[in-house]
């Protein structure tokens, strides 16, 4: 690591996509050492801001400035299947020169390889064990390895070559319970500068400051996640206090700007008059009506400044105020009366191995967590309930209408706009009727008419999920698989609004444990081999375990 502070510097920063739309126009933000946890809403940049700084992509204008060795881990990685692990890590060639030297090969050539790296072997292995990767050998296959462990060796690979700066961009994404454990470690020993962006709440718990990036510009909170929450709720309670208080301004302008002209109508009849009975000389007359115009004049636009000064003010306070709406939904045929059957899992065995040994059923409105490793089967699980699988053996039987949304997000015909979409779902339904209901989804006017393949990540989430939520018959049993993959903050409080006011029967299967227990979950299954009830004390020991 380099002894010198390292920091990140973006000065006028300026970068549009190549249809026009604009991303960032006179950014300026610096971080510093210490580990910063980036948030936003969907599109408003975060990932784009990490590819400047990392150098994938080239701003239009302005300066991105690291001092140090750079490394970043995307949000999609893809890594050749035929890859080994040593190639991953970038010690192939180190390692292959070592061996080369063991073997009594004196070239000059395997000597330069190694340089001063003749550790290189036993600190991969350590690296790898640090991050739960110990069973994997240095000669395997990326195929031979799960999507999960294929992000922690990328991670690895960074780890090792021990850069100033670490920049992750949704990094727990794809990960299981277990594999995020051993990131939130890795993060916590982290000591140069680490930018991540991510919409895990307990991996943002581990952060020293938030940089909330939001309509192209960032605004910084001491302390983590928690922290960062607390400091916005007094900061929008004092924003909602100053909208109040503008408003009640902009009345009284309004009201006195009133005053001003029905005063000035009042003097402009008491001067007609008095020139129509000629009381006083016309010049002094004519001098009076000129001076009371003038003053008159002069009054109104003193009322009018400030009746534009108090519009200003309110336009300012209500800009303070945030606007992440939130899903407004009511589904009373729902409803699952408690104690009703639902579904009935009997001798199951999963395409892939797994499987529910006897009788498994869930009754009422019961609400479950899937959880297991990556690769349990719990995709496989819900895909074989949902009908989209074959078991191999034994019978998944469901007693109610019920939907299933994948990780994909497919249920979307992306050539249909998004009222399109839930008329398919529920063919018998009015136009008015879809629209009303996905003006609750915070699909309102236009919008229920954009096409699902030009829909944002989070906005696809919504459309998806409007199109099940909505169908008829109305599921009674809604299975969710990691739904708050690449949903930011907002999002997944949308989602949390929207299954708030869901009564029926739920299966999610996720890794995000606040999430789960944010949703009320009352049962908690685990997948390992086979299906078995836990309990979410279980679950954080068999993380901490790991």
């Amino acid at each position: 690591m380099s002894a010198h502070p390292t920091s990140i510097a973006c000065t006028a920063l300026h970068f549009a996509w190549p249809d026009g739309t604009e991303v960032f126009d006179d950014l300026q933000v610096a971080f510093g050492p210490g580990r910063t946890g980036l948030i936003g809403v969907n599109g408003s940049g975060k990932s784009t801001l990490l590819k400047l700084i990392a150098g994938d992509l080239t701003p239009a204008d302005g300066a991105v400035r690291v001092s140090g060795e750079v490394g970043y881990l995307p949000q999609n990685v893809t890594l050749d299947t035929q890859l080994r692990v040593d190639e991953v890590l970038g010690i192939d060639r180190t390692r292959a020169a070592l061996h080369a030297i063991e073997a009594g090969d004196v070239d000059e050539v395997h000597f330069t390889s190694v340089g001063d790296d003749w550790d290189v072997e036993e600190r991969a292995v350590a690296t790898l064990d640090q991050l739960g990767l110990g069973h994997i050998g240095l000669d395997r296959t990326i195929g031979e390895v799960s999507g999960g462990e294929s992000v922690l060796l990328r991670l690895a690979a960074l780890l090792l070559r021990r850069p100033d700066v670490l920049l992750l961009d949704e990094p727990t994404n794809n990960l299981d319970l277990f594999a995020r454990q051993r990131l939130y470690s890795a993060v916590q020993a982290w000591s140069g500068v680490l930018v991540v962006v991510s919409h895990d709440r307990e991996l943002l718990d581990l952060v020293d400051q938030i940089a909330d990036l939001r309509a192209g510009e960032v605004s910084w909170y001491g302390g983590n996640f928690t922290a960062y929450e607390e400091a916005l709720a007094v900061e929008q309670e004092a924003a909602e206090r100053m909208v109040r208080v503008a408003e009640t301004d902009l009345k009284r302008q309004k009201r006195e700007l009133s005053d001003a002209h029905m005063k000035l109508a009042r003097r402009v009849r008491y001067g007609n008059k008095m020139y129509a009975q000629k009381r006083e000389p016309k010049i002094v007359m004519n001098a009076r009506k000129r001076e009371a115009q003038v003053s008159a004049g002069k009054h109104r636009i003193m009322h009018e400044e400030k009746l534009s000064e108090a519009k200003d003010r309110l336009d300012e306070a209500v800009e303070a105020v945030r606007d992440d709406d939130e899903i407004r939904v009511d589904l009373p045929f729902t409803a699952v009366p408690p104690g009703r059957s639902v579904l009935t899992l009997s001798e199951l065995t999963l395409s892939y191995g797994a499987s529910v040994r006897g009788e498994f059923e869930l009754r009422g409105p019961e609400r479950i967590a899937l959880v297991g490793r990556n690769g349990a089967g719990k995709t496989t699980l819900l895909r074989t309930v949902a009908g989209e699988l074959e078991p191999v053996a034994g019978e998944a039987f469901a007693q109610v209408p019920l939907r299933f949304l994948p990780q994909r997000l497919d249920v979307l015909d992306d050539t249909l706009s998004v009222a399109q979409n839930v008329a398919l779902a529920a063919p018998d339904a009015t136009n008015n009727r879809i629209r009303a209901r996905l003006a609750r989804f915070l699909f309102k006017g236009a919008k229920a008419d954009q096409e699902a393949a030009t829909l944002s990540g989070g906005e696809r989430f919504r459309a998806a999920l409007a199109a099940l939520l909505l169908a008829e018959p109305a599921p009674q049993l809604l299975m969710l698989d990691e739904p708050t993959n690449n949903l930011d903050m907002a999002s997944v409080r949308q989602l949390t609004s929207a299954l708030e006011a869901y009564d029926g029967a739920l299966i999610v299967a996720s890794h995000d444990l606040p999430f789960l227990e944010s949703v009320g979950i009352t049962r908690w299954l685990l997948l390992d081999g086979e299906l078995r009830d836990t309990t979410a004390e279980e679950v954080r020991e068999l993380m901490a375990s790991t």
